[in-house]
C-alpha cells in the first residue's frame, strides 16, 4: 500500500521552529520528487519545497532562508525544518510525491503530484 504519513505539526509563537516528517511506504522513495505544500483556509495549495531524488531543492520565495527540506531515502523519510516561523505560515502541510519526476520538481504545479500525506497543521500565534 503506497502511503505517506506527515508528522511534527502543531502550534508555536512567531520566531519558532518545528520539523515536520515525512515516512513514505509500499513504493521506492527515491525515485521520485518529493514535495512540501501547504493550504490555508480559503487560499490555494502552494509548494513550499521540493527536492529531487540526488537532493537538489526548490523554495517558495516566502520560506527562502527559513525553511529546509531534506531527505533521507534510507529511512524512506522526507523532512521540513521550519525556523523563523511567522503567523502568515499557519496552514495544513502536505507531502507529496511525483512519480512522474525524478531529477527535475515542479514546484508550482501541485496538480502532477499523485501521492499526498493527509496533512499536518502548523499554527504560527503572534
Amino acid at each position: 500500500q503506497v502511503q505517506l504519513v506527515e508528522s511534527g505539526g502543531g502550534s508555536v509563537q512567531a520566531g519558532g521552529s518545528l520539523r515536520l516528517s515525512c515516512a513514505a511506504s509500499g513504493y521506492t522513495f527515491s525515485n521520485y520528487c518529493m514535495g512540501w505544500f501547504r493550504q490555508a483556509p480559503g487560499k490555494e495549495r502552494e509548494g513550499v519545497a521540493s527536492i529531487t531524488s540526488d537532493g537538489r531543492t526548490n523554495y517558495a520565495d516566502s520560506v527562502k532562508g527559513r525553511f529546509t527540506i531534506s531527505r533521507d531515502n534510507a529511512k524512506s523519510t522526507l523532512y521540513l525544518q521550519m525556523n523563523s516561523l511567522k503567523p502568515e505560515d499557519t496552514a495544513m502541510y502536505y507531502c507529496a510525491a511525483d512519480s512522474g519526476a525524478t531529477f527535475v520538481c515542479y514546484l508550482n504545479s501541485w496538480w502532477r503530484y499523485d501521492i499526498w500525506g493527509q496533512g499536518t497543521q502548523v499554527t504560527v500565534s503572534s
